[in-house]
């Protein structure tokens, strides 16, 4: 079993702990702490990634983007 906790540091707590000894009990586990990424940061920390999202968020903003029904969409890609 696999569980992700997404939190702020301040929100660690014994009683944390004792949840995650509950939910993996007698088992061995590895814990990893790293600091989680802020995914608009991330996509824009490229320049040619930001070009190309601020473009195509131009380009809808001014009407340009392609419209699907969600029944086109079930019929291009399956449900």
């Amino acid at each position: 079993m696999t569980t992700t906790y997404h939190l702020n540091v301040n929100e660690l707590s014994i009683e944390l702990l004792n949840s995650i000894k509950l939910a993996f009990k007698d088992k061995t586990i590895d814990i990893v702490v790293s600091e989680a990424v802020d995914e608009t940061e991330y996509l824009l920390a490229s320049p040619n990634n930001k070009t190309y999202l601020m473009q195509a968020a131009k380009d809808l903003e001014e009407g340009k983007g392609i419209t699907f029904s969600v029944n086109e969409l079930q019929e291009k890609y399956g449900k």
